[in-house]
């Protein structure tokens, strides 16, 4: 028995196991396993993808914080930002190539092609040299991203493959990787750098760890439902997206949120450095915020069904816009631990949600592909100009307000356009039981009338 992609699964917020459409029933969607050995390989094999992929981009603050002082000190913070921003950028944004192309089938060429370059990427930046910008550009900032980009989506969109009612449980378990990677990356960094491996045998030992786990994610992953029907023109899709409102403030939120959002990745531990605070714990600064991120991006899955995926990022996006002003108070031991931990569990539920999120406000799952690349290309260039304006608005002497008072403006209206969201969506959703019970009611008296 087969069934088109494009009926692969009902709308978002439907339990219905049949679509009755004119006078005849339509064929009922297919069943979802929610669970088995293929199933959870796959939420598996998504989590290797965010420890590989965007564990280790949040983890550039420590090559932010390397490069400024050492290895790239000819160039400015400003400058060395955009290796870690274009690297954001592309891993989010690809989504807009590689999700039409998951939507016709092709997951296995992106990963396996994504995986290949992301080690190949690696290992030619452990063969960089010393305040060669272009190089660690080139391998860091392009390769890494272009690779990243290539397998982030369709690893998150392939769960859907699986999941509807335990959806969001299966996203964030697989989220939850990035932000243990974001932990372990760190520390194996920090202590290979200025150790006696040096830069190159560091990021040699890191791209082995890496390509090693990559191998795995292309032994275990599978896509389960065959390709959409025909082919959907991102061009045509965008003017119809731009009519969804709850799907436009969410997408607008997100972005701006993100232009925010990187500074206290990028710069807590060249922050925590400059402020006096001991090297030893300026190096686990992100493993601290990142260890509460893990924690956070693991947590939503328990409630989401409750409480709301739409309510549960927009509560996260109000508590890091305060968490980003309060960097300008950081000067203590006490202040970094709080950031880092407040902060980290914040972002993690946030980042975390963004997937669950345009789920839930696509319809149709035959083109959740197209609308995750459309909406996290948006948020991808939003990600791009934030570390470099952080960079430039810092300065040589580090006068650290200015970039957390511009990334907390940036965040408090990216809070407000989710805001908006929420109640976008709780209108969408009246609507749509409005018009279910019309139906019903409809269909009650023609069964009396005949």
């Amino acid at each position: 028995m087969s069934f088109s992609r494009s009926a692969a699964s009902p709308p978002a917020e439907s339990d219905s196991n049949t679509v009755a459409e004119g006078p005849q029933a339509q064929p009922s969607p297919p069943e979802f396993p929610e669970g088995g050995l293929q199933a959870w390989a796959a939420v598996a094999g998504a989590a290797l993808v965010q420890f590989c992929g965007f564990g280790y981009t949040t983890a550039f603050g420590v090559y932010q914080d390397f490069y400024t002082r050492d290895y790239l000190s000819n160039s400015s913070s400003s400058s060395i930002a955009w290796i870690g921003s274009i690297n954001a950028f592309i891993l989010i944004s690809g989504g807009l190539i590689s999700g039409p192309l998951f939507d016709r089938g092709h997951f296995r060429t992106l990963v396996y092609g994504g995986c290949l370059i992301q080690s190949f990427s690696l290992f030619m930046l452990s063969l960089c040299k010393r305040q060669q910008y272009y190089q660690i550009f080139l391998a860091q900032g392009l390769g890494l991203g272009i690779g990243f980009g290539m397998v982030y989506l369709p690893s998150i969109a392939v769960l859907s493959h699986y999941f509807r009612r335990r959806r969001a449980l299966a996203m964030t378990i697989a989220a939850s990787g990035s932000s243990l990677g974001a932990t372990i990356h760190p520390i194996m960094l920090n202590n290979t750098f200025d150790g006696k491996l040096g830069f190159a045998n560091a990021v040699r030992a890191s791209a082995g760890l890496i390509s090693g786990l990559l191998v795995v994610v292309c032994l275990i992953m599978h896509p389960r439902l065959p390709p959409a029907e025909g082919r959907r023109s991102v061009l045509r899709a965008v003017p119809r997206f731009a009519r969804d409102r709850a799907y436009v403030f969410a997408v607008l939120g997100m972005a701006f949120y993100n232009i925010g959002f990187y500074f206290v990745l990028f710069y807590l531990q060249l922050d925590s450095i400059t402020h006096g605070i001991s090297q030893t714990l300026s190096f686990y600064s992100l493993v601290i915020m990142n260890g509460a991120s893990f924690f956070g991006r693991l947590s939503p899955g328990f409630f989401a069904h409750k409480l709301g995926v739409v309510n549960i990022i927009c509560a996260s996006a109000g508590v890091g816009t305060v968490l980003i002003f309060c960097v300008i108070a950081l000067k203590t031991v006490a202040s970094v631990v709080t950031i880092g931990v407040l902060y980290g569990y914040s972002v993690g539920i946030f980042v975390t949600m963004m997937a669950p999120l345009l789920t839930v406000l696509t319809d149709d799952m035959g083109e959740l592909g197209l609308r995750m690349g459309v909406g996290f290309s948006v948020v991808g260039i939003a990600g791009l100009i934030g570390p470099p304006i952080n960079g430039a608005l810092l300065t040589s002497r580090y006068i650290w307000w200015r970039p957390a008072l511009f990334s907390g403006i940036m965040a408090l209206v990216g809070f407000g356009f989710l805001l908006a969201t929420v109640f976008a969506f709780r209108r969408k959703m009246r609507v749509r039981r409005e018009g279910e019970i019309g139906k019903s009611e409809a269909g009650n008296e023609e069964k009396g009338a005949a």
